[in-house]
């Protein structure tokens, strides 16, 4: 399993259509990269399209996450699935 840390190109104009907490960015553990991208489908962004992604982290070590947003606010990242935001 591997830890992917996803943000997004997303214009602030657009971002109250989208799933909440991903302006920071998104968490996955998945089995692959395309995995990952197949969670993002079907468990965060369901309907809509992904927005672009202007940035991806593989084996991402938490510890350089946003401390004061993203830490406090995510699930462990050992399982497969969104780990943030926590609510998918």
């Amino acid at each position: 399993m591997t830890r992917y840390w996803f943000e997004f190109d997303i214009p602030l104009v657009d971002a109250h259509n989208l799933p909440s907490g991903l302006l920071i960015g998104c968490g996955i553990t998945a089995y692959n990269y395309e995995d990952a991208i197949s969670i993002l489908k079907d468990k965060v962004f369901k309907e809509q399209v992904i927005p672009v992604i202007k940035r991806m982290i593989e084996n991402v070590d938490i510890r350089t996450l946003d401390q004061g947003h993203v830490i406090p606010n995510m699930t462990p990242p050992v399982a497969r699935g969104v780990w943030f935001p926590y609510a998918y």
